[in-house]
């Protein structure tokens, strides 16, 4: 706890407009910095968070759990907090195993995918097809696949090119008669840890069951077969989906002093897997969000836009989340300035990723240059912790909606050296995260996002 500034800063418009965005805020900026890089509270709600609540899947007591404890304490330190309704899917795994049970015997360390359905009363035994690529199994065709599991040994190609065998491997498979799924962990480094996450089944073909086996355990598989052993897997997973339940997005901000209807937005999802705690995805960034918030608030420093965090609800197997809150603004999202996210772990900060997009399309050339030459200024700001990159492409899956209106968004950038692999695995928790590597994002959204909600010219939207 640390003593609040008696005197607010306040930039005129005459000051900005005279001076580089870097010499009018550098005192704010200095004071958020200061605050943040030796604050220890924001790491005692993240241990709350990950210890004492743990993982926070759509539907579960643990969200609602985790939404009710920020919602008090938010009010404790004099925010303006509200709860938004949100319906979310209640997707509930239940127990699950997978065996080996030929030509030998031996247990699957596995994880069911989010949204899969179940195994049969008793599960199934079927034998196993491997394939490393969607070309491969069309060439297996029915006659190779049909009563029988796929396993997808894919090389790990980075997340964006793998993920496609776990969202769409599953009725791809079933299109040509399969009875489950098993795909490799989408990760590029694993010690035998399975990796869970999302599925989307196409309504053209059968719902099969599908789930993820380790790095190792895919390899071994597609080894054997191709050295000719006819491998036969028992799957057993009691997976089901529940009716929607109640959720809410959680609301918390600063009232701007002169334009209180135009809004700088920030946050993460408050979500997870129902696995690990939920600290690297996206927990860390929550609190980083949140805490940016209560030092800014602290420090007296209060911007002329509303400077809004939300901890967004159902990213990880719905995205209800970031739609209801688009709903919820209506047609004040064209007043919204800015749109800033963290969802890619709370490793070593480096800076931002600007995105401008609209109904239109992607934004123009020349609006990205106008936008990253504010940024490049702002950025200056966090040189002094080396976050300081601005650079095109960025965003996010909770303000992705807010962007196709047209609002600039923003997305927090790290190193990203081992953030996948922990991802949607029991191995994310609170010691995979370093405390100065969160105290500096907690200092990046307070500095940006102040800044972006203070200055006079804001970012360039896109039509």
């Amino acid at each position: 706890m640390f003593r609040k500034v008696a005197c607010i800063w306040i930039a005129s418009a005459a000051m900005v407009y005279s001076q580089s965005i870097t010499d009018a805020y550098r005192e704010p900026a200095g004071q958020i910095l200061g605050a943040a890089l030796t604050d220890v509270e924001g790491w005692e709600k993240l241990e709350h968070l990950t210890t004492e609540i743990g993982h926070r899947l759509s539907g579960s007591p643990q969200l609602e759990r985790a939404i009710q404890w920020a919602h008090d304490r938010m009010e404790r330190e004099e925010l303006h907090v509200r709860m938004l309704p949100v319906k979310v899917p209640h997707w509930v795994r239940g127990q699950e195993s997978a065996r080996v049970v030929a030509p030998l015997e031996r247990d699957l360390p596995m994880l069911g995918l989010g949204m899969s359905v179940g195994t049969p009363e008793g599960g199934l035994s079927a034998p196993v097809v491997s394939v490393t690529s969607f070309e491969e199994l069309e060439a297996l065709g029915r006659e190779g696949v049909e009563g029988k599991i796929v396993l997808f040994a894919v090389e790990w190609m980075g997340y964006g090119r793998t993920v496609q065998y776990r969202s769409a491997g599953a009725s791809r498979a079933a299109a040509l008669g399969a009875v489950a799924a098993l795909v490799r962990s989408a990760t590029g480094r694993s010690l035998n840890t399975p990796h869970t996450g999302g599925l989307r089944y196409d309504p053209a073909h059968p719902k099969i069951p599908a789930a993820a086996v380790t790095v190792e355990d895919a390899a071994w598989m597609h080894r054997m077969i191709q050295r000719g052993h006819e491998l036969r897997v028992h799957l057993d997973m009691e997976a089901r989906q529940l009716p929607d339940a109640d959720s809410f997005n959680l609301v918390a901000e600063i009232p701007g002093r002169d334009l209180p209807d135009e809004v700088v937005v920030m946050g993460g999802h408050f979500d997870s897997w129902d696995v690990g705690q939920g600290a690297h995805d996206d927990g860390a960034a929550c609190i980083a969000a949140w805490h940016a918030l209560s030092l800014v608030h602290r420090l007296g420093l209060r911007p002329r836009r509303t400077l809004r965090v939300v901890l967004w609800t159902n990213e990880e197997n719905g995205l209800t989340g970031g739609r209801a809150y688009r709903d919820w603004a209506g047609d004040a999202v064209t007043k919204h300035a800015a749109a800033i996210e963290m969802d890619g772990g709370a490793e070593r900060p480096v800076g931002f990723g600007l995105g401008l997009r609209g109904p239109s399309g992607d934004g123009t050339d020349e609006s990205y240059l106008e936008a990253l030459s504010i940024l490049g200024e702002v950025g200056t700001l966090l040189d002094g912790i080396d976050a300081g990159l601005m650079e095109r492409g960025g965003g996010g899956a909770d303000i992705g909606p807010l962007m196709e209106r047209g609002v600039p968004g923003l997305g927090l950038r790290t190193v990203g050296e081992h953030y996948f692999d922990w991802h949607h695995t029991e191995a994310d928790t609170l010691d995979k995260v370093d405390l100065q590597d969160f105290r500096k994002a907690v200092a990046m959204l307070g500095v940006v996002g102040y800044v972006l909600a203070d200055m006079p010219k804001t970012l360039p939207r896109t039509n």
